[in-house]
């Protein structure tokens, strides 16, 4: 018998994403899977595009934030 200690969990797929846009330099907390496209506050340039499963980042994924 395995004990409830033991059994592990596991870890999501998604996650949220401390990204910098390419052209201003502006950072934004985005979702890994969106399902609308993220512009930059700044400069309105389209960060993350929806895909149906995980976004396509057209940006630079600074970190992942757990």
């Amino acid at each position: 018998m395995v004990k409830k200690e033991m059994i592990l969990l596991p870890k999501p797929k998604t996650n949220y994403l401390l990204v910098q846009c390419s052209s201003c330099g502006n950072e934004q907390v985005i979702f890994s899977s969106t399902n609308i496209d993220i512009k930059c506050k700044g400069c309105d340039e389209i960060l993350a595009k929806k895909t149906g499963g995980k976004a396509k980042i057209n940006c630079i994924i600074i970190r992942r934030l757990d």
